[in-house]
C-alpha cells in the first residue's frame, strides 16, 4: 500500500483545488428588446432570435 514520504504542505494542497471556482454566465443584450440573455439562445422576454420571431411570448 502506498504511504505519503512526506506530508502534503497547504501551498500545494491549495494549488490543486483551483479548478472548482465557478464563473459568471456570459450575457448579451437582446437585439430587438435589449433584455440580457445568453449567447445563442431564444430571448425569453420577447422570444426573438437572430432578428426572427421564434417562440410565441
Amino acid at each position: 500500500m502506498a504511504v505519503p514520504k512526506r506530508r502534503t504542505s497547504k501551498k500545494v494542497k491549495n494549488q490543486r483545488r483551483t479548478h472548482k471556482k465557478l464563473s459568471a454566465p456570459k450575457l448579451v443584450a437582446c437585439q430587438n428588446c435589449g433584455e440580457m440573455t445568453k449567447p445563442h439562445r431564444v430571448c425569453s422576454s420577447c422570444g426573438q432570435y437572430n432578428g426572427k420571431q421564434v417562440v410565441e411570448a
